[in-house]
């Protein structure tokens, strides 16, 4: 039984009084549990959900049709299905119910029920349809679109705005966010691309530079707990896979004759060379795997260690584990900090050796 409307009283003596003997009740009410009033009213008083971390950690690095913001209310997001019968376009908060279940909405063409934040369509029996589910293609704008668009204005912003300067400021020092971003580019220029590339490093630093920015900005969005952060961008499978598609097509489009002549043509024996194509042909497959999973894998450890040790405070259900719990959050977020830079480095310096090792002139 809930007592929390009564409370809405402005008088502050009389909360008092009414507080009390809310007390007064709930003591009695355990004391006698024979009183079969009171033991019936004690069974219609729901039992205290367990804290589930797993189900709380799979939640924040998974995607989702909209953003937690706090208790019950969430933010919604725009769920864009393609069916068979035409578009079909509606607010995901038709999808829940005020405590944040998931419930059946009737659409235009069909049923919709969002079944771990997979949009799933509802038979005439009230179960999934699997067929007609098939047929329908999820274009919905989720939390990791939404902060993927967030990351590219952010970026287009910046570098437009740097842009200016550098036209405004001719000749001059870097002042504002150029004094920021100049050192950045410089460093990518002189320690990633020069070296690793050589001497036709200025055609891939767009690239480059675009990959680096794209995930430092996503990594340190991901930091942040609250809207319009907390999205597991980079710690999203599809995401490096993306960028690592994009990896492997340049290398390969851009390897020169020695390139292929060392992957076609070793010098091995002749009867050696079917299994030399194999295992090449693996390694150029194997090389941006590599990257996809060493980034999808470092930011995700990231986020399940913090939400882990934030988590010890309501599995020990003790103010005394708070103090360590929250020492070793912040001990976490600032590696995490520095994590994130480190992941677009390394994501950015691969991609130039891999491009340096396929351009690379071999000269006799």
């Amino acid at each position: 039984m809930y007592f929390s409307h009564i409370l809405n009283f402005k008088n502050s003596s009389l909360k008092a009084l009414i507080a009390v003997f809310i007390t007064f009740l709930s003591f009695n009410s355990f004391a006698k549990p024979e009183n079969n009033a009171v033991a019936s009213e004690l069974n219609d008083v729901k039992v205290e959900e367990k804290f589930d971390p797993t189900k709380i950690i799979l939640e924040h690095i998974g995607d989702s049709h909209g953003f937690h913001l706090w208790g019950h209310t969430t933010m919604p997001l725009p769920v864009i299905l393609f069916t068979p019968q035409g578009l079909e376009v509606f607010s995901s908060a038709n999808l829940m119910d005020e405590h944040h279940e998931p419930i059946a909405y009737r659409g235009k063409y069909f049923t919709y029920f969002n079944e771990e934040e997979h949009i799933e369509v509802l038979g005439a029996d009230g179960k999934v349809n699997e067929e007609l589910s098939h047929q329908v293609y999820d274009f919905s704008i989720t939390k990791n679109v939404f902060s993927l668009f967030l990351a590219v204005i952010i970026i287009i912003f910046v570098f437009t705005s740097v842009s200016k300067s550098y036209k405004k400021r001719v000749g001059l020092a870097p002042k504002g966010l150029q004094a920021w971003i100049e050192p950045l580019i410089i460093f990518i220029r002189d320690d990633i691309a020069r070296p690793n590339i050589g001497y036709k490093f200025e055609k891939f630093m767009p690239l480059l530079l675009t990959m680096f920015f794209f995930i430092w900005f996503n990594n340190m969005l991901g930091l942040i707990p609250i809207f319009p952060g907390s999205a597991n961008i980079t710690g999203n499978i599809a995401v490096t896979m993306v960028l690592a598609a994009v990896v492997l097509v340049v290398v390969n489009v851009n390897g020169n004759k020695y390139y292929w002549a060392h992957i076609f043509k070793p010098d091995v024996p002749f009867w050696l060379l079917p299994i030399m194509w194999v295992v090449e042909i693996i390694g150029i497959i194997s090389k941006p795997f590599a990257l996809m999973i060493r980034l999808f894998a470092n930011i995700t450890a990231g986020h399940i260690i913090v939400l882990s040790l934030i988590s010890l405070i309501f599995i020990f259900k003790s103010v005394a584990i708070a103090p360590v719990s929250v020492a070793f959050v912040m001990f976490m977020y600032v590696l995490e900090l520095l994590v994130a830079f480190l992941q677009a480095f390394i994501f950015t310096m691969l991609t130039a050796l891999f491009i340096g090792s396929a351009v690379e002139e071999h000269h006799h």
